[in-house]
């Protein structure tokens, strides 16, 4: 009834039939979901929109689900009644079955818990936490910025749980002020990690769940390090972690055995070195049959795959080529095979293939076929899989299939655009998309871009279209690539607008070296390469130049301010939301990586916009916030009005109260693209 409100279903494989389990609705009475501050910044943190059940986890022996919702933890053995776990004011949050079945763990007001599914008995493992104390969870930069949710992780056997304690009294305490839609204003502290300052302290614990006692990991003499990643040996008896140093130039890979009354002293294993800055993964794997390291690496110039002993010597690389795995999926050591996705045939389309691990047959093989946008989830024994994919010409399809052969076993959603597809009314007004590549402002490199025309557009008409470049140029994502999507984008063409997107240098997935030029020079290589694009496209017969936008989000609203002034003669217009506009008030994980630490060069000050507001077009900019942004702060453009405003510069201003980072919500969102569509036709007329 309500997309955004997400139930629990069942699909039948061999009947094909589907079941509603559970109606999240009718399981609260019809009362609206209640999240505590915790669980909204994790759900913000993992651009997580929905309601009602946005997780579910399967038990070990697949015969239950678990699935947390308004703060408490259900229970739904399959054909049996629903149970109720927790009956709480306090949220719980991070459930997970232990391996052998027997419990079900969560954090509940920053301390670590069990409940024993036979007796019904909770036990709490940690008591210090709360205010700065955090046992089991994981702190700010963690979440936003190293791709890791949890803080406590079960060893094999179920016998033992490591946890992260982190300690955020060194984080510097701000005050952030939430203005609510009905003029409330409610003062929130937050601890946030700016550039340079100091982050949480953290510690590496392993719980024995028999004796209660808990030994601690030596993670070294170098105390402002991050914990980055920790994984359990498939024996129980050692831990992995993963130690990232400040400056994020190494990585190392770290065993310990934790068997004896007290942790053993660890061994680096593998270590990560770089000039400019380490990506992290999650493609570290333990093999059972020969005490294997499978590990993925860019030390070649783009991430592979590498097989090494336990002790750390290189025995072989599994993947080469200028072309980058994109993560690991899965291993079937029977078969002796390394599944992954990655980006072996274009830049612009994700497969998943592949690769012996024996080395005996070397080649990579590609196990999805259909053009396009492929993302995998694997069974445990790796013997199916489940295919999402999509492109520009099809919306997303979900398949079940044999991981031998990529062979079809059943279709759980065909998603087929024809009469009967809720899109087909809409078909003939859609834009023409196409792909095509252009050399960056290098003279060398091949930058893809991707561009929506209007409909009924056709070069020979002699007709001078107005364009818009959406933007976003930051590290760690890539735009340009062969998937469904529907957005603003699709309305500005519809609407008569050229849009373009092109994945400059910077940008994901095409090697370490694409990605370098940023080092300590944020908005430069970003600038040149999105001014290529303009170019391109005053360069077409079809383009009105003097009738050029530009907009984008977070890293894209920083690269809107950077291009409305860098290039104020290219662009007229530029609508820049939830902007960075000084990197000294972003967190440290993120901006050190790429600028380093302030002070130690003029990093800071060339990559800030400060030192460009003179060229900025008066009444070019449309300056978007949330103003309870707890990712990118509301200072930020609070700075940026200050300054603007201080130099006489006129600018138009929308702020929405309540609203975080991604601006969510039906009414805000309407009010949001309805203002920006309502600008750039202003700004730059239609055509």
């Amino acid at each position: 009834d309500d997309f955004r409100v997400q139930d629990l279903w069942e699909y039948d494989l061999e009947s094909g039939a589907t079941r509603l389990l559970v109606d999240s609705r009718a399981l609260l009475g019809g009362a609206r979901e209640q999240l505590s501050e915790e669980e909204k910044a994790r759900r913000e943190r993992q651009r997580i929109s929905a309601r009602g059940i946005v997780d579910y986890f399967w038990s070990p022996d697949g015969r239950a689900l678990l699935f947390p919702l308004n703060g408490d933890l259900f229970l739904l053995p399959l054909g049996g009644e629903l149970r109720r776990l927790t009956t709480t004011k306090e949220a719980e949050t991070d459930p997970k079955f232990s391996p052998d079945g027997r419990y079900v763990s969560f954090v509940r007001s920053r301390n670590l818990f069990v409940i024993d599914l036979a007796t019904g008995r909770e036990r709490a493992l940690t008591s210090d936490g709360g205010g700065v104390i955090g046992n089991g969870v994981a702190e700010f930069v963690a979440q936003e910025e190293m791709d890791r949710d949890t803080g406590y992780w079960w060893s094999p056997d179920s016998r033992r749980i490591a946890f992260a304690r982190i300690d955020e009294s060194p984080v510097r305490l701000v005050n952030r002020y939430e203005v609510s839609a009905d003029g409330s204003v409610t003062t929130v502290p937050q601890r946030y990690p700016f550039a340079g300052t100091a982050n949480v302290k953290v510690q590496l614990g392993v719980i024995d769940l028999g004796s209660s006692r808990t030994g601690w990991i030596d993670l070294g003499g170098d105390s402002d390090i991050y914990l980055a990643r920790v994984r359990w040996l498939p024996d129980s008896k050692h831990l992995s972690f993963q130690i990232e140093s400040r400056d994020q130039k190494t990585l190392d890979l770290r065993i310990a055995a934790v068997t004896g009354k007290k942790p053993g002293v660890p061994k680096t294993v593998i270590r990560e070195q770089s000039h400019t800055w380490i990506n992290l993964s999650h493609d570290l794997r333990f093999l059972k049959k020969g005490h294997e390291i499978l590990w993925s690496s860019e030390r070649s110039g783009y991430r592979h795959l590498y097989l090494f002993d336990r002790k750390g010597k290189l025995l072989r690389q599994l993947t080469d080529g200028e072309w980058v795995v994109a993560a690991v999926k899965a291993v079937d050591e029977k078969r002796g095979r390394v599944y992954f996705e990655g980006y072996r045939d274009t830049p612009i389309e994700r497969h998943l293939y592949w690769v012996d691990l024996s080395g005996k047959d070397p080649a990579v093989h590609r196990l999805t076929h259909e053009p396009g946008f492929h993302t995998t989830a694997f069974s445990r024994d790796a013997a199916l899989f489940a295919d999402f994919h999509s492109s520009i010409d099809h919306p997303p399809a979900v398949e079940i299939k044999h991981a031998l052969d990529a062979s079809r076993v059943t279709v759980l959603l065909a998603n087929r655009l024809d009469a009967t597809h809720p899109y087909a009314p809409y078909l003939k007004g859609a834009a023409e998309q196409r792909f095509g590549t252009l050399v960056a402002a290098d003279g060398k490199t091949v930058l893809h871009y991707h561009l929506r025309l209007p409909p009924g557009f056709d070069a020979k008409k002699g007709r001078k279209y107005p364009a818009i470049i959406d933007v976003y140029g930051g590290p760690g994502a890539q735009r340009v690539v062969n998937r469904w999507t529907i957005g603003f984008d699709e309305v500005l063409a519809r609407r008569g607008f050229v849009v373009m997107k092109l994945d400059n240098r910077g940008s994901v997935n095409r090697g370490k070296a694409f990605e370098d030029v940023l080092y300590h020079r944020m908005g430069f290589a970003e600038v040149e390469d999105q001014t290529v694009a303009a170019r391109f496209l005053i360069a077409q017969p079809w383009v009105d130049a003097t009738r050029i936008g530009v907009w984008g989000w977070s890293y894209g609203g920083y690269m809107t301010l950077e291009l409305l002034m860098k290039r104020s003669r290219i662009f007229r217009a530029g609508m820049a939301v939830a902007p960075v506009s000084d990197w000294r008030l972003y967190d440290t994980h993120y901006t050190e990586r790429f600028l380093g630490m302030p002070g130690e060069s003029d990093a800071y000050e060339i990559s800030s916009v400060f030192p460009y507001l003179a060229e900025l077009r008066d009444h070019s900019l449309l300056l978007v916030h949330g103003m309870a942004d707890d990712n990118v702060f509301f200072d930020h453009s609070v700075k940026l009005m200050g300054r603007l405003q201080k130099d006489r510069r006129q600018f138009r201003l929308m702020t929405y109260p309540g609203k975080r980072h991604g601006i969510r919500g039906e009414d805000a969102r309407a009010h949001l693209w309805t203002m920006a569509l309502e600008f750039f036709e202003e700004r730059l007329g239609r055509h």
